[in-house]
Order: C-alpha cells, then sequence, then structure tokens
C-alpha cells in the first residue's frame, strides 16, 4: 500500500453512508456545511484540545494519529484508553446525533481499532462510541463480522477513490439530513431523464 494514497477513515463512514457522497467529498473535493456537520465540528474540537490525563488505572489520549500500512488506511481518533495494569487499547469515537441502526459509525470505530492493533502489534478487542444528543456510550466489540464488514468497506472504498468516479444520485430518506443535499440534488438528479431523452431524439432522427 505504500504507493498509494492512504484512505482517511472519515471515508470508511462516509462511504458507509453513501458512496455518493463519499465520491463527492473525497473524489470531486465537495463539501458543505450545516448545522448539524458544524456542530459535529465543534465537539470534535473540544474533545482534541484536552490534555493527556490518568484516572483511576486509565490513562486518556486525545487526538492520536495512526495508520494501518497493511490495509491503507489513516486518520486522527478522538480518544484512546489504555489500561495500564494490562495495555489494552481502547479507541472511543464522539458524535453529534445519537445511535444508528446502521453499522456506519461502528464501521468506523472498528478500523481505528484495526490502526492500533497494526500499530501496537496487539489485539484491540473493543471500542465505545460516544453521542451528544443522548449523552450516551455505546460499547462495540470487534466482532469476526465486524471486522470482516469492515475489511469489506476499505477495499470498496479504494476503488472508488482509485476509480476517479461519482455513483449516481439515488434518493433516501437519509439524504435530507446530509450536508451535500443542495449540491448533490438526489431527487433532481435521481429522477433525471434528460439523458434517455436525448438519446430517443438520436434514435427518432436514425428511423427517419
Amino acid at each position: 500500500m505504500q504507493d498509494e494514497k492512504l484512505v482517511p477513515l472519515s471515508a470508511l463512514q462516509h462511504y458507509a453512508f453513501c458512496p455518493r457522497q463519499c465520491a463527492l467529498i473525497h473524489n470531486e473535493q465537495v463539501w458543505a456545511e450545516n448545522w448539524l456537520t458544524a456542530q459535529g465540528q465543534v465537539l470534535h474540537q473540544r474533545v482534541d484540545r484536552g490534555e493527556p490525563e490518568t484516572r483511576k488505572g486509565i490513562r486518556y489520549e486525545r487526538g492520536v494519529l495512526v495508520s494501518a500500512e497493511s490495509l491503507g488506511i489513516t486518520g486522527k481518533l478522538d480518544l484512546v484508553e489504555i489500561e495500564l495494569s494490562t495495555g489494552m487499547m481502547k479507541p472511543v469515537e464522539y458524535k453529534r446525533g445519537k445511535p444508528k441502526r446502521e453499522s456506519w459509525d461502528r464501521i468506523q470505530l472498528c478500523a481505528q481499532g484495526l490502526c492500533l492493533e497494526e500499530m501496537r502489534s496487539q489485539p484491540v478487542l473493543s471500542g465505545a462510541l460516544w453521542y451528544w444528543q443522548t449523552r450516551h456510550r455505546d460499547e462495540v466489540a470487534f466482532t469476526d463480522e465486524l471486522r470482516e464488514e469492515t475489511l469489506t468497506v476499505i477495499t470498496e472504498v479504494r476503488n472508488l477513490l482509485r476509480s476517479g468516479q461519482t455513483p449516481k444520485a439515488v434518493y433516501e430518506k437519509k439524504c435530507d439530513s446530509c450536508s451535500l443535499y443542495d449540491l448533490c440534488n438526489p431527487k433532481l438528479l435521481g429522477n433525471d431523464g434528460s439523458t434517455r431523452y436525448v438519446n430517443e431524439l438520436f434514435d427518432e432522427v436514425d428511423r427517419q
């Protein structure tokens, strides 16, 4: 993977949420803020500003830069908790919203664990997601199933970024909360019949 640009950990969450969103951000360099993303930025800035500390036998490291070159991924972790008696590590990711049924956030978190495993050469069994909206912390076990799903997404993201292509827009309910909604136009572009209309015109000319 040394000859290729490392995939940002954030791209995995973007892709799991929507491959088109991932391509717009990471292939076309398109970004737009809305009040949701602005809140998320403020939350992460607060977390990153915290100093390392040790409490009750646990070391808290913030804003930790990580990478797994064998997988081609890199990023910055909000928080890593290190149990001093065992050396066991746990990545903690802070999210603005609330827990989701889908695995978007868990995939990003698992990838953080994979980076720590490669860098420290020791297993990382779990992580945690802390949600601002609910003020609740969800523990996430890095099961074989989650690891396999994460590795699949890493491969798919790398292929997408390598291709430079942007998938076609398809409107879903989750689009309404996306900061790129106005730039993506999923309702308009997802139902765009202009290409079919032009092709039909040429077919009509050929038949004459």
